[in-house]
């Protein structure tokens, strides 16, 4: 056990968050922890960490428990740049590996005290070896490529980073850590699509344990083996993935439905026998079946799912057949083009998902084609009866100092009545005196819940969309989802949430800094595929060039031919092969530095050193090489 939650409750301002919850987690478990926004999710791991503690209840956690939290502030120290403060992770190596390099000076100058001093660096210096030393280095920058920091990133002050890069460089830092479980709240905030595909197969080889927080489906789909679901109060969990769990969870509530109806039944019964028998001859038999009822657990009726929103949208005025014509456009700042050559249509009743790493030119192609940017280069145009609806991620449409109803007024007819209002928020969840409150004091999902309310009150036939699940809990994705598979009108969508993307994306526009666009026909699974498809393909021409001999290419499907994978595998063992010879090596250039003769000479100390340190080199590179072919096999 790492730790458990034991009938713990936690009360804010009169409202229980928490009502027995108990679960436990173990070593190497990959958890999902989910539920409503404002469910208790990260109340948990605030107590976990011990920021809280609970009203009642236990937190139990296994003896010096090392906790990593992926925090939404990161505190950097001045000076630190993108590469030390990832290295930051392995700071006790750092100091082992300084140690080492003093304890190699006080060997060169020799000394009465010499055979101490070998005796310690030995010491430090298998400790060094044990844990990772050598591989802490190729770690750190590996996961720093994956999390989108290129080299030239590396000597970068972090104090020039914006906050989303901070926020990915914590995460960073926190992968690398020796902590025993990760607490992961929202880990895929600040990540573009090819980075969040990068995390998740770091995780799915992650060795030890982890509990992550998100709303993104298809990411706990692919991470998770075990979900952890808050609802109202109460914990529930179930082995697998979400899509597992989404079974587990109805077979569990039928399962209480049966056990439910069966108990009022019996209850009902056994009450009517009661009645018709207190006062007669079966007497004593009524009050033992009364004192039964009395002792009876009662099975809790299965509440029906809250809603996530009626996100349902009206009949929209018909628009031409061609919403949307592009000819070689080209986007971006000050003729500085960040995506170019755009040549394509969208028709009437298309849905077209854009995606692309960050500062791909997404949201600057939303703003151009909407008017709020000069185009660098080409033209668009839009077609007849187009009535066009702009959802900004940054919800810059919301006026901060309004009341919700008030908000909604903005764009209303003038005879609309504050009933028809109230009833129409009460849609979004926005009940009683909800309305009245002020947009600034919202929560981020409630925000996005307004914003998405009036831009479907105005009845719009062409819908913007700019990351639209952005602070929405599960159920109102799914209510979004829902509304938009019945829209019939044009949907453009900027969207990381992939699972949303298969659910109303028929096509897909994928935008990159350095290649050109990519326009596939096909939700986003499709086009996932189909790129994986075509990179493994130009994987294989790649290496091909890199092997002069060899006899046969890549089959169709994109396979590797036999004598390329046969190449392949001999640089893999070959790679393995030339490390365990260095490990030797540096081994036995360790014993001659611990050798008091060698110690004795600066000049020989200074050359062994030299060697060590040009095999440890070597074999950070051989790891490298040794990896990329590996993957090119797998």
């Amino acid at each position: 056990m790492l730790f458990r939650f034991s009938d713990v409750y936690k009360t804010y301002s009169g409202a229980e968050i928490l009502r027995g919850v108990t679960f436990q987690v173990n070593p190497q478990e990959k958890a999902g922890l989910v539920g409503r926004n404002g469910a208790g999710k990260t109340t948990l791991f605030r107590l976990l960490t011990g920021v809280e503690s609970q009203d009642s209840g236990d937190v139990i956690k296994a003896s010096d428990l090392k906790i990593g939290l992926l925090e939404q502030h990161v505190n950097f120290v001045a000076g630190d740049t993108v590469h030390s403060f990832a290295m930051s992770a392995f700071s006790a190596l750092i100091e082992m590996e300084a140690e080492m390099r003093k304890l190699e000076l006080q060997m060169a100058e020799g000394g009465d005290d010499l055979a101490d001093i070998l005796e310690h660096y030995s010491e430090v210096q298998h400790q060094f070896e044990h844990q990772g030393g050598f591989e802490a280095t190729v770690k750190a920058e590996a996961v720093l490529l994956g999390l989108k920091f290129p080299k030239e990133m590396w000597t970068q002050d972090v104090a020039e980073l914006s906050g989303g890069q901070k926020n990915r460089l914590g995460l960073v830092r926190l992968l690398l850590s020796d902590a025993d479980i990760l607490l992961l709240d929202e880990p895929t905030n600040h990540l573009d699509i090819h980075s969040v595909e990068w995390l998740e197969e770091f995780l799915q080889t992650y060795e030890k344990a982890y509990v992550i927080i998100s709303h993104d489906r298809y990411f706990l789909d692919r991470t998770c083996t075990r979900i952890i679901e808050l609802d109202e109060g109460k914990a529930y969990t179930g082995t697998g993935n979400y899509s597992d769990y989404l079974e587990i969870r109805e077979e569990r509530r039928e399962s209480q439905r049966r056990t439910y109806e069966n108990q009022r039944a019996l209850i009902a019964k056994t009450e009517d026998f009661i009645r018709r028998n207190i006062a007669g001859q079966k007497t004593k038999l009524a009050k033992s079946r009364r004192n039964m009822l009395g002792r009876m657990d009662r099975v809790e009726a299965v509440r029906a799912d809250k809603s996530g929103g009626n996100f349902g949208l009206k009949a929209v005025v018909r628009s031409g057949g061609d919403v949307l014509m592009i000819e070689e456009l080209a986007v971006g700042y000050e003729d500085i083009s960040l995506v170019s050559g755009l040549n394509f249509t969208i028709h009437r009743a298309d849905a077209l998902g854009i995606i692309g790493e960050n500062g791909s030119g997404k949201t600057t192609f939303i703003k151009t084609i909407l008017g709020k940017l000069h185009a660098v280069a080409g033209s668009y145009r839009w077609g007849a009866k187009t009535n066009i609806g702009y959802y900004s991620q940054q919800l810059e449409d919301l006026d901060e100092r309004n009341e919700i109803i008030m908000e909604l007024r903005r764009i209303a007819p003038p005879d609309a009545t504050d009933g028809a209002l109230r009833g129409y928020l009460a849609q979004f969840l926005f009940t009683g005196d909800d309305v009245y409150k002020i947009v600034r004091d919202l929560s981020g999902g409630e925000k996005g819940r307004l914003a998405l309310a009036k831009l479907i009150y105005a009845r719009h036939n062409v819908l913007v969309l700019d990351e639209p699940t952005n602070h929405l809990d599960i159920p109102s994705r799914e209510a979004l989802e829902e509304a938009l598979t019945e829209f019939d009108g044009t949907l453009i969508v900027i969207s990381h949430d992939r699972f949303f993307l298969d659910k109303i994306a028929d096509q897909i526009l994928s935008l990159y800094k350095t290649e050109p666009y990519e326009l596939f026909n096909g939700d986003y699974s499709e086009y996932h595929d189909w790129k994986a498809r075509e990179n493994k393909r130009e994987g294989n021409r790649q290496i091909s060039k890199a092997v002069p001999d060899a006899e046969t290419r890549a089959d169709a499907a994109g396979d590797l031919s036999k004598n390329e994978r046969i190449k392949l595998e001999k640089t893999a063992a070959d790679s393995e092969s030339q490390i365990a010879k260095l490990e030797e090596t540096l081994s036995a250039l360790s014993e001659q530095m611990s050798d008091p003769s060698v110690a004795a000479s600066a000049e020989k100390f200074t050359q062994i050193s030299n060697e060590y340190h040009k095999a440890e080199k070597r074999i950070a590179e051989l790891y490298r090489q040794w990896e990329e072919a590996l993957k090119l096999l797998n």
